[in-house]
């Protein structure tokens, strides 16, 4: 995930406009899969943006706009659909349940009981948390029609950062020259809330005992 933007541009030579369709499928399964969090999301779209804005590479950074938003959008709903209609009961599947974390899961919830409505916002820009949050939401009786105004927000706000980050800096010539650097930075940053969390809680937990 560190060298992404490498294999992006060997999957734009051997796929071409085919590269699309590859990564709205990325990032539809990294939201509303459940089981694959782990898939590169803000790393990614920097990524692609930042190849859009080069002049070697063929690419259109408003087919990546739209479709990036159509893919975390669509997924984040297919997400709550999974979550409205299986609930928790996936995490005791013997097979699924390998793929999900139980401590991953309850921060999820944790952090949608604290935060309600503005989890749904904030988790969007979380790694790991804005792929559970929307199944948590609707195994809390959460309303769809609020959920999508929201999500719908978080979308927006998030592909637009992270492409036009990728777009107007991808190409600056430190940071084409450190680009894993500054992948792990954007992981960093973005996991910043939930390292915080972390932190507090245990903080929280340490003094109560005391």
């Amino acid at each position: 995930m560190l060298h992404i933007d490498h294999h992006l541009v060997t999957l734009v030579n051997v796929f071409g406009n085919w590269t699309y369709l590859i990564l709205f499928a990325v990032i539809f399964i990294e939201t509303g899969a459940v089981i694959m969090p782990f898939l590169p999301g803000d790393s990614l779209l920097f990524a692609a943006a930042a190849l859009a804005a080069a002049s070697t590479n063929d690419l259109n950074i408003w087919i990546f706009v739209i479709l990036f938003f159509l893919a975390s959008a669509l997924g984040d709903s297919l997400d709550f659909f999974l979550g409205r209609k299986v609930g928790l009961a996936i995490t005791d599947n013997k097979y699924l349940s390998r793929f999900i974390k139980p401590k991953d899961f309850e921060k999820a919830h944790r952090f949608f009981d604290k935060y309600g409505s503005w989890a749904i916002l904030l988790g969007r820009f979380m790694p790991i948390v804005r792929t559970f949050v929307p199944f948590v939401a609707a195994s809390s009786d959460y309303s769809y029609q609020k959920f999508v105004k929201y999500n719908v927000s978080a979308c927006v706000a998030w592909v637009v950062l992270c492409c036009g980050g990728g777009y107007f800096f991808g190409n600056i010539p430190f940071v084409k020259e450190h680009f894993s650097a500054v992948i792990l930075t954007i992981i960093l940053i973005t996991l910043l809330p939930a390292i915080i969390g972390v932190i507090k809680t245990r903080f929280t937990s340490k003094k109560d005992e005391a």
